[in-house]
């Protein structure tokens, strides 16, 4: 279908993250999908961004099925009718619309492999999940103004059951970039087991519950996920010791993000 994701696409070699689930790979324009065929969900999603080339085009696209895996590997149409749960983009629409095929790229967005159901409505801490890639293009800018992402569901063995698959429990993201002192990489986790409640079968959010967004170790990521993030891990820029120290730094704007290694 496309090119996929670029393990070269910045000034450091950067793999597609392996999963030790049996995953099935999809190419699309600037990102792929590793497709978990018994989850039916993404384990990894890889994206390309060059926030010099981002085309700001009209929202289209309608979601459909992928042709080339069987739809029984698909999470599709059926699990998101008539309840609370929103078809998550797992790559934003956004984030591959740059250069001249900005257009198809925006539009892949929409093949159920890179979806996953997320809880319905926006709070502040939803809002600052979505704007994580913005956030990390703007402190890139004085570098290439590149970066590389990685997002997808935490597939949890204590994610509940729901119309023949797991609902999942966590997001989890993984950015990176080429700052001053080389590749930079900042992981981040999305809990939303707070809006989703599906005993006796039914599909309920809570009215107090909330997203919560938290900067993590990337080495934690790939502990709790089987994925292989080991360049990743390494370029972190919470695995100094006094980082690693604070653990998990629940988040609350942007500002609270950190991009840059400390002593």
């Amino acid at each position: 279908m496309a090119d996929g994701y670029d393990p070269d696409f910045l000034t450091v070699q950067v793999p597609l993250p392996a999963s030790a689930l049996d995953a099935h790979e999809l190419t699309y324009p600037h990102f792929s999908v590793l497709l978990d065929v018994r989850r039916r969900l993404a384990a990894v999603t890889a994206v390309n961004i060059d926030g010099a080339l981002l085309r700001d085009l009209p929202r289209s696209g309608d979601w459909r099925l992928d042709p080339r895996v069987p739809q029984s590997d698909q999470t599709g149409p059926e699990v998101y009718a008539r309840n609370d749960l929103d078809r998550g983009h797992l790559v934003r629409r956004r984030d591959p619309g740059w250069g001249e095929n900005a257009a198809d790229a925006m539009t892949a967005t929409f093949f159920y492999p890179n979806a996953a159901p997320q809880a319905a409505g926006f709070n502040q801490s939803k809002e600052l999940w979505l704007g994580l890639e913005d956030h990390v293009l703007g402190y890139a800018e004085t570098t290439d103004q590149r970066i590389s992402v990685f997002t997808a569901p935490v597939l949890g063995d204590d994610d509940p059951p729901y119309r023949g698959i797991r609902i999942p429990l966590r997001f989890w993201k993984v950015a990176a970039w080429v700052g001053p002192n080389g590749l930079a990489t900042a992981g981040f986790v999305l809990d939303q087991r707070e809006l989703v409640d599906t005993r006796d079968g039914l599909l309920a959010a809570p009215p107090l519950g909330a997203f919560r967004t938290f900067q993590v170790p990337v080495a934690d990521i790939a502990a709790m996920t089987g994925v292989d993030l080991c360049i990743l891990s390494d370029a972190d820029v919470l695995s100094t010791p006094a980082a690693r120290d604070e653990g998990w730094r629940m988040l609350q704007t942007p500002a609270e993000v950190v991009l840059s290694r400390s002593v």
